[in-house]
């Protein structure tokens, strides 16, 4: 997915907290270079390796989600976002609905 594919709210990592979150000082310049790898996921489900070694092509894969939905942005297996899937062009991009709060970003990552 391409970086003008997906459409984010002009919020940056200063807005996504109440004021006062990051300590006085603190100079993110240095990490905002460092690649994260961006996932959207539709959904999740379980199955035998045997239900697995049995797809093909047709084949249906039931998720835990209802179609209309909103689809889960992850940074590095974490959700950081909401929103739901657009087509732009031939590609498929994802509009943000919902930035996801950091200190519950940081309550599932240690869990």
């Amino acid at each position: 997915m391409t970086e003008n594919t997906i459409e984010t709210t002009a919020a940056t990592l200063q807005d996504l907290g109440p004021a006062g979150d990051t300590p006085a000082g603190t100079d993110l310049s240095l990490v905002l270079d460092v690649p994260v790898e961006l996932a959207v996921e539709i959904g999740r489900t379980t199955m035998t390796i045997r239900q697995a070694m049995a797809l093909a092509p047709g084949s249906v894969v039931v998720l835990d989600r209802m179609a209309g939905e909103p689809v889960d942005l992850l940074v590095n297996g974490r959700r950081i976002a909401r929103g739901e899937v657009v087509a732009i062009d031939e590609e498929f991009g994802l509009r943000v609905t919902e930035v996801t709060s950091p200190e519950r970003t940081l309550e599932a990552g240690t869990s």
